[in-house]
């Protein structure tokens, strides 16, 4: 499963609507360094963030965890709503 994968997964399994879930992998001007852009229905952000950012700190250590057993780069992802 890929990184992309695997993040838009885990979000479609927060979220209420899950046909408004967009995740894309983006290249960075960094070395060994994947953006990954997450879009979620307004309503839904509360429910990735999370109380404090919780459940978002929650899902980037989970995708950096798969990529550094996969291929070690670093992941950060961006979450936003439209």
């Amino acid at each position: 499963m890929s990184l992309v994968e695997l993040t838009e997964f885990i979000v479609k399994s927060l979220v209420q609507e899950k046909e408004d879930v967009s995740v894309k992998e983006f290249e960075t001007d960094e070395e060994n360094t994947i953006l990954i852009q997450v879009m979620v229905n307004e309503l839904d952000m509360g429910r990735v963030i999370g109380k404090g950012g919780k459940i978002a700190n929650s899902i980037r250590t989970l995708v950096q965890a798969s990529s550094s057993l996969q291929d070690k780069k670093t992941v950060r992802i961006n979450i936003d709503s439209f």
